[in-house]
């Protein structure tokens, strides 16, 4: 047909919105010009495996079992803090506060500004609303209640952090978007102005309202297609006002390149670090203290990979607050749903790091008093075959050690039993 675009454009144009778009023009060049961006890609900081690796029958046969289906939920509803926008009404008395809504989606205000974390409104982290992974909580907070916010942080373009009804409400707002190189592409086709947008390389800081935002390296992957030609990037993100620094890891293995990050732009008041959907699980019947490895473990960190995380962030010493993020609100891997906090407070303790357990949209101040309750044990389905081997202690604890600590030694982190 004369006129008509070539093939390639034409399915390109067809292809659902929540997809996104691909870079071109100046950004693709952009892109090509980094010094992250090699062979027709991204690359992680040290090399690892992004796609599953290993018997993925065996582990389709324990993700698919039944029972184990079952642990991967919460046996009652989950439940939301009930005074979220009473409490956030008023400012925080320290000038800095942080309220986790789910997942990886924080929102914290900081010196008088607002940063809203990898925002998922959305019911389902799928490009359909049929189908994909459902939220098991209601969102604590309806987003047009949720008020001014100064600038929308996003780690990478995975849809459990990049969320399209989520983009397109926030876009109809003033605020600002910081993201990765290349998510700026998905932006703009969401309505997102070109004006608004800071799309920052690894190591590239950018100011807003006061705030210096940088863009910090993880090890991850991207992609909202079938056909994932790794040309947006993934990051974690340093957040400095005149007084308090935070740091959300977005999603990340565990690598070397923490202490660097630490030492750059540490020690931080708070950090938000992931500690959930990793790939390791005790398979039912389990006879050793360590787990089966799972598929993909190179590019999502476990509770005690983000404990020596953190360590490596604040120095090699317990500082700050920890939050611990994507878990609790999406099933998205084999091990049981509650196990990330329960593990990730065992390994906390071994090394002396206060972490904040909130409720979803329970707002807290690192500098206050920070919630510690364990309240997803009533809720949690039983049967952690992991918890066979919480009577054993192993110092120190890191990349692919187990620290644990005796069930009744308690769990209060930062002093307040």
């Amino acid at each position: 047909m004369t006129g008509s675009l070539p093939l390639r454009p034409r399915l390109r144009a067809l292809r659902a919105e929540a997809f996104g778009a691909d870079a071109s023009g100046a950004r693709l060049e952009r892109i090509r010009r980094s010094p992250n961006f090699a062979d027709g890609a991204f690359q992680n900081p040290v090399k690892g495996r992004t796609r599953p690796s290993g018997s993925m029958a065996e582990f389709a046969r324990v993700y698919f079992h039944k029972e184990q289906r079952i642990r991967r939920s919460p046996a009652a509803p989950i439940p939301v803090y009930p005074t979220t926008l009473a409490e956030l009404a008023k400012a925080p008395v320290s000038g800095l506060r942080v309220t986790w809504m789910g997942h990886s989606s924080v929102l914290v205000e900081i010196d008088g500004r607002r940063v809203l974390f990898d925002p998922v409104w959305g019911q389902r982290c799928s490009p359909y609303s049929f189908a994909g992974p459902k939220r098991l909580h209601p969102v604590p907070v309806p987003l047009a209640s949720l008020g001014e916010v100064d600038v929308v942080v996003i780690s990478h373009d995975h849809y459990d952090h990049l969320d399209l009804p989520t983009i397109k409400a926030l876009a109809g707002t003033n605020t600002v978007f910081a993201v990765p190189l290349g998510v700026g592409a998905h932006l703009e086709r969401w309505g997102v102005p070109a004006g608004r947008l800071r799309e920052l390389d690894w190591n590239e800081a950018t100011e807003v309202a006061g705030l210096t935002l940088t863009a910090t390296p993880a090890q991850h992957f991207c992609g909202r297609g079938l056909r994932n030609q790794q040309t947006t990037l993934w990051a974690s993100w340093v957040v400095a006002g005149e007084e308090h620094r935070v740091f959300h890891s977005g999603d990340t293995g565990y690598f070397p390149g923490f202490k660097d990050i630490g030492a750059a732009h540490g020690p931080f008041d708070a950090t938000m670090i992931q500690i959930g959907a990793y790939s390791e699980y005790w398979p039912k019947d389990h006879e050793d203290r360590t787990p089966d490895p799972g598929p993909w473990p190179d590019i999502h960190m476990t509770p005690d990979e983000g404990i020596r995380a953190q360590l490596d962030l604040q120095g090699g010493a317990a500082h700050g607050v920890l939050l611990p993020i994507h878990w609790g609100t999406f099933n998205l891997a084999p091990h049981p749903w509650s196990d990330p906090a329960e593990r990730t407070m065992i390994a906390a303790r071994n090394v002396g790091q206060a972490v904040a357990v909130p409720k979803p949209g329970e707002p807290f101040e690192p500098a206050g008093k920070v919630p510690v309750d364990p309240w997803w044990r009533p809720i949690a389905a039983p049967g952690f075959a992991w918890e066979r081997w919480v009577n054993y202690r192993e110092e120190p604890v890191g990349p692919g050690e187990r620290g644990t600590v005796e069930p009744d030694a308690g769990l209060d982190l930062v002093g307040e039993a």
